[in-house]
């Protein structure tokens, strides 16, 4: 399963890349806003510190201006995934940015029906939303089981980028499940190391080692 990123913070995805956790990197204008940077300068230090995919979305919501800012957008580098909306206009963008050979990352998916018109327009990635299923008492899990059993179906090659991830569990199902990617905020990736009995674990060791009396160096 490759991790991506759901920030913009250049200082957080820089430590989880040292440790080899980033496959890529998904942002969207609202998490560039909150840096206070300018838009095309943080995804360009994005891309230049990763060599996965980045994820940049579009503002526009009609087709053709769409396509003419994923196309300034794939500009700033070759590992530009252009972020459309899952609405028609948004599946026409994703046609013509993919027929260009553009990565296209479609969101907003809340049903497999949505996630199958993305496949047929193209798309690297679709972008189910998890949690946002689960705040309205949906299962965002059944989402990726009915999404995977359709792709596999069909040899749909559209990789199943698992978003919304609000908790570990979410992680967990997803990686059940067999979705390609998951996207997370950094303090829920690095939470995914928290248990309780390696705590206690650890803290018996350095008593032991105390007691002992053990030095290495």
């Amino acid at each position: 399963m490759k991790f991506f990123v759901d920030t913009a913070e250049i200082d957080a995805i820089a430590e989880l890349n040292a440790l080899g956790m980033v496959d890529g990197v998904t942002t969207n204008p609202s998490l560039i806003k909150k840096s206070g940077r300018d838009i095309i300068e943080v995804t360009k230090e994005i891309c230049e510190l990763v060599d996965g995919p980045v994820s940049a979305e579009v503002t526009a919501t009609d087709a053709e201006t769409m396509i003419a800012e994923g196309r300034k957008l794939v500009e700033i580098a070759e590992n530009i995934a252009v972020k459309v909306p899952l609405t028609w206009d948004g599946l026409k963008a994703c046609k013509t940015l993919s027929d260009d050979g553009h990565m296209v990352n479609v969101t907003l998916c809340f049903s497999a029906n949505q996630a199958l018109l993305a496949a047929k327009a193209g798309a690297t990635f679709i972008s189910p939303f998890i949690g946002r299923l689960d705040d309205i008492n949906l299962d965002g899990m059944e989402l990726i089981e009915d999404i995977r059993t359709i792709y596999d179906n069909y040899g749909f090659e559209t990789q199943i980028l698992a978003a919304s991830i609000r908790t570990v569990n979410h992680i967990l199902d997803s990686a059940r499940t067999g979705a390609d990617v998951i996207t997370a905020p950094p303090a829920v990736i690095k939470s995914m190391i928290n248990h309780p009995l390696t705590d206690k674990g650890l803290a018996t060791f350095l008593a032991d080692i105390k007691a002992a009396d053990i030095k290495i160096l």
